[in-house]
């Protein structure tokens, strides 16, 4: 079994108001859910109108899965009207 742990720093240029980010910010995270079935949430800069931190795990069979998955994330990402400032992932093998 392995699994993925990581994050998104996010630039939402656009953004005026912290309304405006959290429906953003929740278009993206239901989104990767259901795209990818995974576990996603903002974990900081809850208060920033235009900074956002989303960290995100899974798990799978394979290493290979699992880098495959982390990378249409982060191009699905790069799909949003916003600068994905860092994507950091790690995967690991659990026996």
């Amino acid at each position: 079994m392995h699994f993925l742990i990581g994050k998104a720093e996010l630039f939402i240029p656009y953004s005026s108001s912290l309304k405006e980010k959290r429906k953003i910010i929740k278009s993206i995270i239901d989104k990767s859910r259901k795209r990818f079935n995974i576990s996603i949430r903002e974990v900081d800069f809850q208060d920033k109108w235009q900074h956002a931190l989303l960290g995100f795990a899974a798990v799978g069979d394979s290493e290979s899965f699992l880098l495959n998955m982390s990378q249409s994330l982060q191009l699905s990402l790069d799909g949003y009207e916003m600068e994905v400032i860092r994507f950091e992932f790690d995967l690991e093998k659990m026996e």
